[in-house]
């Protein structure tokens, strides 16, 4: 597992963990998914409460898998074990990779302008600079969008184990560059 990988999945616990009390919860995941969907209002109904569906999914993926004692949350340690786990995992982040970039593309044509990514990535907890640094690896066109493809394959790159001197890398603290 790469030192990289885990870095960026440390950024995403850090993110999730709404209330900062070092466990993921189901609450934790209906906060962000309500901030998600407050900055996506330009997306139909129906891409939003798909993204609601994923924010769900993920949870339940976890929870499911870590939650053996059945007390509703979820360490930092059982997060890594299980997100960097592609057997476990990598139909959640398919999902909600899906999700997440059909949000981006409210108009459907296949393509996310940046004030449309920056808000959404916003909306996460993410950083604007590097935000933008990662708008910017993907490599955006003249008028400044990215295919909405590339940011989907992006997501579940970020979850890769394997994966190194990836776009999501920029997200993590220090890499804006």
């Amino acid at each position: 597992m790469r030192t990289e990988a885990i870095s960026r999945v440390r950024l995403v616990f850090t993110l999730f963990d709404a209330n900062g009390n070092g466990r993921l919860e189901a609450d934790d995941f209906d906060l962000m998914s309500s901030r998600v969907e407050e900055a996506a209002q330009a997306s139909d109904a129906s891409a939003r409460q798909a993204m609601r569906v994923a924010f769900r999914r993920y949870w339940s993926t976890l929870a499911t898998e870590l939650d053996t004692d059945g007390d509703g949350r979820v360490s930092y340690d059982e997060f890594v074990r299980c997100v960097l786990s592609p057997e476990r995992f990598d139909a959640t982040v398919a999902e909600f990779a899906e999700a997440l970039a059909a949000l981006g593309d409210p108009d459907g044509d296949g393509l996310v302008d940046r004030p449309t990514f920056v808000a959404l990535m916003l909306a996460i907890g993410f950083d604007r600079p590097n935000i933008d640094a990662l708008f910017d690896a993907f490599g955006p066109t003249d008028t400044d969008h990215i295919p909405a493809v590339t940011w989907r394959e992006g997501i579940k790159d970020y979850y890769a184990p394997e994966k190194a001197d990836i776009p999501g890398d920029r997200l993590v603290g220090g890499t804006a560059v």
